[in-house]
């Protein structure tokens, strides 16, 4: 876990750490340093526990036994079984372009801004493991066949926001902002101002660029503005097709929407994103607030 650290503001205790490689902040308006803290530790420690237990880096959780289980069942606690209902509700929705097996694709696609992109070859052969459609799931059991893998990176940040609120707002009545890397959320209105000032992050060099001024509810944001590869003039996002194995293309680079809870913002970014060219129709069908780059 990566140090925390908690310092006041004119109006506000600001509280940022370390978590899923992402800076994390927490904003609670009070006065009272005691309860500010409190809150605090307590989103951060409920973020580390989310990220140790779905990270696929790790070798003492959930993901890694579900994908080291040789075709055999795996039979899961509550919470991953939603997660992964959750998401195979998302590949439905997405018509199989969200697609959770999808992460081995990470194995020859690395977005560091560089021209290294692979061969064709190199991905046909990585085709062949993946595939929601051919995981047997019957909640709470799960089994993918030999050589497949899970990966919840795409829902894990704006999970985590939403866990992390609900657990302020059994602390205190004060306003509260959960920022993860972006993915962003409070509990109410400020007392002073009324609105929390948060900057949009949509360039390449990590500019804020315009800002939010956010009451309620939550804004998640996808793009590519950190993750691509560029070769030939030629930029390629870091938002896989599972079906072709390559990049979706002529997507916004970047695209934040609001809704009611993270969760659900970020699965309606997501989901616009891997529409490419059609992401902001798919968006005006769904009568959502949102901002394209």
């Amino acid at each position: 876990m990566s140090p925390l650290s908690i310092e006041a503001r004119k109006d506000y205790w600001h509280g940022r750490f370390e978590a899923m490689a992402s800076p994390c902040e927490v904003l609670v308006e009070t006065g009272d340093r005691t309860l500010a803290r409190s809150v605090i530790e307590t989103v951060a420690r409920e973020v580390w526990r989310i990220e140790q237990k779905f990270s696929r880096y790790r070798q003492d959780n959930i993901i890694h036994q579900i994908n080291h289980a040789d075709g055999k069942p795996v039979m899961l606690d509550e919470e991953s079984a939603r997660l992964i209902d959750f998401s195979d509700q998302l590949f439905q929705m997405s018509d199989g372009l969200f697609d959770i097996t999808s992460g081995v694709l990470r194995k020859i696609w690395q977005f560091d801004g560089s021209d290294r992109v692979p061969e064709q070859d190199q991905i046909d052969a990585l085709l062949k493991d993946i595939g929601w459609q051919r995981v047997c799931w019957e909640h709470p059991h799960l089994a993918l066949a030999p050589g497949m893998q899970i990966d919840l990176g795409g829902i894990g940040k704006e999970y985590a926001v939403d866990r992390g609120l609900l657990l302020a707002r059994s602390i205190t009545d004060d306003s509260v902002l959960i920022n993860l890397g972006g993915d962003l959320a409070c509990t109410g209105a400020r007392k002073i101002g009324g609105y929390w000032s948060v900057g949009r992050m949509i360039s390449s060099h990590d500019q804020a660029v315009g800002l939010f001024r956010l009451i309620k509810g939550a804004i998640a944001t996808s793009g590519d503005a950190n993750r691509f590869l560029l070769k030939d003039g030629q930029r390629f996002s870091h938002i896989l097709n599972p079906k072709t194995g390559w990049p979706i293309m002529h997507a916004p680079h970047t695209i934040s929407v609001a809704a009611a809870s993270c969760v659900e913002a970020g699965m309606f970014s997501t989901l616009a994103l891997l529409q490419g060219a059609q992401a902001e129709e798919f968006l005006q069908l769904q009568q959502l607030e949102y901002w394209l780059d």
